[in-house]
């Protein structure tokens, strides 16, 4: 019996070891964008890269009222070179609400608790046991060429209202180019400028959305 464990002993300090030299090379997620298991997806951290596999992410679609009329956030994806709404993939360590959180503060300087988000009427806001998070006014699924391996998006896209400007600049590496943009605006742009889905999006929103659902704190819902 003394001799098993010892062996059993002896294996878990082995996989310990092995446990700690694994986990010193895996990147820090500050490091991602620059390891070699991301070298192809600058600032992109796609998991799922498979052909036909899935990633989740969230976007923002940001709504403050400029000169009287109802004005949207769009920013110039560095990437696709494209006006599109805040956004970004949720990460390992994170539910859709926090990725939102730290999306919104990365790429375009809002904190969360300066917005107020968009529910239906009589949103359900707790539920003992349970973390409840807003709905999303739009979940989609899109395809993503991944360095020529296709695969897809799931997307919930978030509505928020606001009366103030971002407390921040976006974050380092960022896109700076931020424009508030009526739907007169929007649907000036041409398409080499905007994707169709995006156009279709922010009228939905600022026509439906805005109109039906009422506006919550964020600190109605716990991250």
């Amino acid at each position: 019996m003394a001799e098993l464990v010892d062996a059993l002993a002896s294996g878990a300090s082995v996989l310990r070891d092995v446990e700690v030299q694994v986990l010193s090379r895996v990147p820090s997620k500050e490091d991602l964008p620059r390891s070699f298991l991301f070298a192809t997806l600058p600032g992109m951290p796609h998991i799922h890269t498979g052909a036909g596999q899935h990633d989740t992410t969230v976007s923002a679609f940001i709504i403050r009222m400029v000169d009287e009329q109802p004005k949207i956030l769009l920013h110039m994806h560095k990437k696709f070179n494209k006006l599109l709404q805040p956004g970004g993939h949720v990460e390992l360590h994170e539910n859709p609400w926090q990725a939102i959180a730290h999306e919104l503060l990365e790429e375009t300087g809002y904190r969360l608790d300066q917005l107020d988000v968009l529910q239906p009427v009589g949103m359900l806001t707790e539920l003992p046991g349970e973390t409840i998070h807003p709905i999303p006014c739009i979940v989609n699924t899109h395809e993503i060429d991944n360095g020529g391996v296709p695969h897809h998006h799931t997307d919930s896209a978030y509505a928020f209202v606001t009366t103030s400007e971002p407390l921040r600049v976006p974050a380092s590496g960022e896109s700076t180019d931020l424009r508030w943009l009526s739907l007169a605006d929007i649907d000036a742009l041409p398409r080499s400028s905007l994707y169709d889905d995006t156009r279709i999006l922010c009228r939905h929103i600022v026509t439906v959305t805005l109109r039906d659902w009422q506006p919550l704190p964020v600190t109605a819902f716990h991250a």
